[in-house]
């Protein structure tokens, strides 16, 4: 089954409803996106020459565009490639040479740093600026059927670093998409046809993959004109877009209680706020609940099973006079309906309830490896389960709670870092000796990064070396807010460095 057929029985059953909105102006009824993505995905097909199972990536910032080019990729039998609009250009040419991407569509404000990269990704032939007369032209011409996918064939390539600081691309099919979006209906919500889900996160993310179980319920599509998380303009929209469902990053969740805006949200305005991408402080989330009411709800899921691992009921959230509210609110919740969530040891054996193991998840999310990349599949797949890399344990009640995360990975902002990928940058400049890379905690972004370096022997290096170097390599969000300059890193009898110890020192 192609995960475009959503699109199709959508526009069957809500022709004339409101599918995409720029900021408070209807842009699209679900009959027109159909139509128009429909004569794009023959442009892709015929006049770009692209075949089924071929990628095509996004570069793009939010926007109505960015989901008329995601389905007509589906439409067309593509595999669509997003990538985080936050990235640097060295990370955008890898992902499209990984990929093989062939074509990408960016917005104005990428498509520089795409075209700067061109040269280095031989399979791109072509970037479409959605602003450009080669985009507006594929709106015109003759509508393509959908292409009859098997519900095996790869749909999203979601790239996610790794210990090894090269990102890897999660192969996520038509069915993996069609079991977290029916999931949502089983954990998180059943919206209302009319309703609204308003995209202040990035869609190449979380909040993009919640577009599907949106969409199949008629659910109006809703983007900022801004294009990015502003606290005053998305409550605004819910002013102009009620009964509205947001994904946020616990960093976002805290800046909209913050703000002096939020006052001025009415009841029935927000209908969902879920959470997820990174540890929410009790604290927050209880001034959540009482500013906001019982709109929140949790989940726990990687790009390996996207969105789908564990979650947090409005209901549990709201049972206020259960012994252990707190606890629970600290918890990651409930194993998923339609996965098996184990906790175990390194021999794969489950761990007792309340003891600390490796997280490990089985079902129809799971993707289906990382392309290109058997060694890192065999080693996160093992006989059906996802080794996720993120340890925890259940408590007697069933509730799984996350105690630290195995791969150091370091979450600011509701953005994952990853301390090997700076540590390879930082070990080019020709005066680092060694360094490694730990994060601390935050009070707004939940944790930065802090680099402790080991300077060559009668050499030299400032703070503001290593920043350039960074920001010439890396996303300017990953860079380390503060470096400290030591004789040696603490290590182990077998030379590992004991980051555990430079946590300390903090």
């Amino acid at each position: 089954m192609n995960i475009a057929s959503l699109l199709v029985k959508t526009a069957q059953a809500f022709p004339d409803g409101i599918a995409l909105a720029k900021g408070e102006a209807p842009h699209a009824t679900w009959r027109a996106v159909l139509r128009k993505v429909s004569v794009m995905a023959t442009h892709l097909r015929h006049r770009m020459g692209l075949q089924p199972g071929e990628r095509v990536a996004l570069a793009m910032t939010n926007g109505v565009e960015s989901l008329e080019a995601m389905y007509a990729i589906w439409h067309a039998g593509l595999c669509a490639v997003p990538m985080n609009a936050k990235l640097h250009p060295k990370e955008f040419a890898f992902i499209l040479g990984n990929s093989g991407a062939r074509a990408c569509f960016v917005t104005p404000d990428l498509a520089e740093a795409i075209a700067s990269v061109k040269g280095e990704c031989p399979s791109l032939e072509r970037i479409i600026d959605t602003t450009t007369r080669d985009y507006s032209f594929m709106a015109v011409g003759d509508p393509i059927a959908l292409h009859r996918a098997l519900p095996t064939d790869p749909a999203w390539f979601f790239y996610t670093s790794g210990t090894t600081g090269r990102p890897k691309g999660a192969v996520l099919t038509n069915r993996n998409l069609l079991a977290m979006s029916q999931n949502y209906y089983a954990d998180v919500d059943r919206p209302e046809p009319g309703g609204s889900i308003i995209h202040v996160a990035p869609i190449s993310h979380g909040s993009g993959l919640w577009n599907f179980p949106m969409l199949a319920r008629g659910v109006t599509q809703v983007f900022p004109e801004s294009g990015r998380y502003e606290v005053p303009e998305m409550v605004e929209l819910l002013h102009r877009w009620p009964d509205a469902t947001i994904f946020l990053a616990p960093t976002m969740v805290k800046r909209l209680i913050e703000s002096p805006a939020v006052g001025e949200i009415r009841p029935g305005e927000i209908r969902t706020i879920s959470y997820g991408g990174a540890p929410m402080y009790v604290s927050d989330l209880k001034r959540s609940l009482e500013l906001l009411g019982n709109v929140m709800v949790q989940l726990y899921g990687q790009g390996e099973s996207p969105m789908t691992i564990s979650h947090l009921s409005r209901a549990v959230h709201a049972d206020k006079n259960h012994p252990r509210w707190e606890q629970r609110l600290a918890s990651a919740g409930l194993p998923d309906t339609c996965v098996e969530v184990r906790v175990v040891d390194e021999a794969g054996q489950s761990m007792p309830t309340g003891e600390v193991g490796e997280i490990v998840v089985r079902g129809d999310t799971v993707m289906d490896g990382y392309w290109q990349n058997p060694e890192a599949t065999a080693k996160s797949l093992r006989e059906g389960w996802l080794w996720t890399g993120d340890v925890g344990c259940f408590d007697e009640e069933g509730f799984l709670t996350l105690k630290d995360r195995s791969k150091d990975m370091i979450i600011s902002g509701g953005s994952n870092i990853y301390p090997r990928e700076i540590e390879d940058v930082l070990n080019t400049h020709p005066a680092v000796l060694e360094c490694s890379v730990v994060g601390r905690p935050h009070p707004e972004w939940g944790e930065e990064t802090v680099a402790f370096v080991v300077p060559r022997e009668g050499r030299a290096v400032t703070p503001a070396e290593l920043d350039q170097l960074c920001l010439d390599n890396i996303a300017r969000y990953k860079r380390p807010k503060e470096y400290r300059f030591i004789d040696a890193l603490p290590k182990n009898n077998y030379g590992k460095i004991l980051k555990t110890d430079l946590r300390t020192k903090l």
